[in-house]
């Protein structure tokens, strides 16, 4: 089995287009999440977090035309962008290959508004993949996960799966989902937006708050490739789907602690060698109740934890990317981030939440997601 390495990463958020730009704002406690008054996206204000089009713009016209891509489009490419500028890996090589998570796409496009914007079929996400990758001149197919909002996490692992076992030699994981008037109403109508900046894991937690953006990484099996400082590797991942209900966790957990126990079994560690966890921390009832069972049942209680949704949402099929790659930076810098919102621990079992920024060298650390339909995925990370 070949080792694979992480060679170039990018997220971007309403907190910015770097990671720089996340790492200044989320050290500070900065949140991206505010109040939002738009009728095209829901008839009532709603708190979340989303990226400005302008300079959404303004950045991709420094690489492309932006009227020629989607606003989702257009995420996911400047995010691969960044991401591979930072690396060695040739974008165009046969050898590499695409992957594209999201939950729903350019779905916006169903909107009156935005109907004859575009062909019809760039609605499709095989046809949204292939304009990312046709933009970097990627020849090959690209590979789309969509699995509620673990597509993230799950990207990584088939990245993983691929690049271990020979099929190919580099992977570009690229993540990420927009708002729509769809989205929003969708989560509404299950009345889980919270009515404020989200507390997860928090006694008073009420519910999410939506985010849009994209992540990137570029994983490869060169390690040459790899730029100086902490060599991050992917160890290994799994997923699982717990079959309880259409958008509702397992109330025991037993799900994602199977997908954990799973990802640490492949990647060869011990819950004892686990560092930190990157939560999934919706800061919904159930999630957050779920998770603090799994962790426990893994025998995780005692492994700092946090949730990043209060600094950018949820940003649904980004989540697991974009979290990966701040995660990756805690690992580089010794640095544990606080789980923003969260004051009055509100979760039937242990889990050790990290409640300010903390100084702490991390060798190995998971990453885990849920989402509708009761699946859940992990993976982990290791120098």
């Amino acid at each position: 089995m070949n080792e694979v390495f992480v060679s170039g990463e990018n997220a971007i958020t309403s907190l910015g287009f770097t990671v720089s730009d996340h790492l200044d704002k989320i050290k500070n406690n900065i949140t991206g999440v505010k109040l939002y008054n738009d009728g095209l996206l829901f008839p009532e204000p709603f708190y979340a977090s989303l990226v400005d089009s302008k300079l959404l713009n303004q950045h991709f016209s420094r690489i492309g035309d932006p009227g020629k891509y989607t606003r989702f489009e257009q995420l996911m490419i400047l995010s691969a962008h960044s991401a591979l500028s930072g690396s060695d890996i040739d974008a165009t090589s046969p050898t590499t290959v695409f992957i594209i998570s999201s939950t729903k796409g350019n779905v916006d496009l169903l909107e009156n508004a935005k109907q004859n914007q575009f062909d019809a079929d760039r609605v499709h996400l095989w046809k949204a993949a292939a304009e990312i990758a046709g933009f970097f001149g990627n020849k090959n197919t690209p590979l789309v996960i969509s699995n509620a909002c673990i597509s993230g996490v799950l990207a990584i692992n088939y990245g993983y799966d691929l690049l271990s076992s020979g099929a190919c030699e580099n992977a570009v994981v690229i993540g990420g989902d927009v708002a729509s008037e769809f989205i929003v109403s969708g989560f509404q109508s299950f009345k889980s937006l919270s009515f404020g900046p989200c507390k997860p894991f928090d006694l008073n937690r009420d519910g999410l708050n939506l985010g849009e953006g994209a992540g990137t990484l570029v994983l490869t099996t060169n390690p040459g490739a790899v730029s100086s400082g902490k060599r991050i590797k992917v160890l290994g991942g799994a997923g699982s789907n717990d079959a309880n209900h259409i958008s509702g966790p397992s109330r025991t957990g037993d799900g994602l602690c199977f997908a954990v126990n799973k990802a640490m079994k492949q990647a060869g560690v011990q819950p004892a060698q686990i560092d930190f966890i990157s939560a999934h921390g919706t800061a919904t009832s159930f999630n957050d109740e779920m998770e603090s069972k799994a962790f426990s049942s893994a025998g995780l209680s005692d492994v700092p934890l946090n949730s990043l949704k209060g600094y950018f949402g949820h940003t649904m099929g980004g989540a697991g990317t974009i979290e990966s790659v701040i995660s990756i930076q805690g690992m580089k810098q010794s640095l544990l981030f606080n789980t923003l919102g969260f004051h009055e621990y509100g979760v039937p079992e242990k889990i050790t939440i990290v409640d300010k920024l903390t100084r702490k060298e991390q060798k190995c650390i998971l990453k885990t997601a849920s989402g509708f339909g009761g699946c859940n995925a992990a993976v982990i990370f290791a120098t």
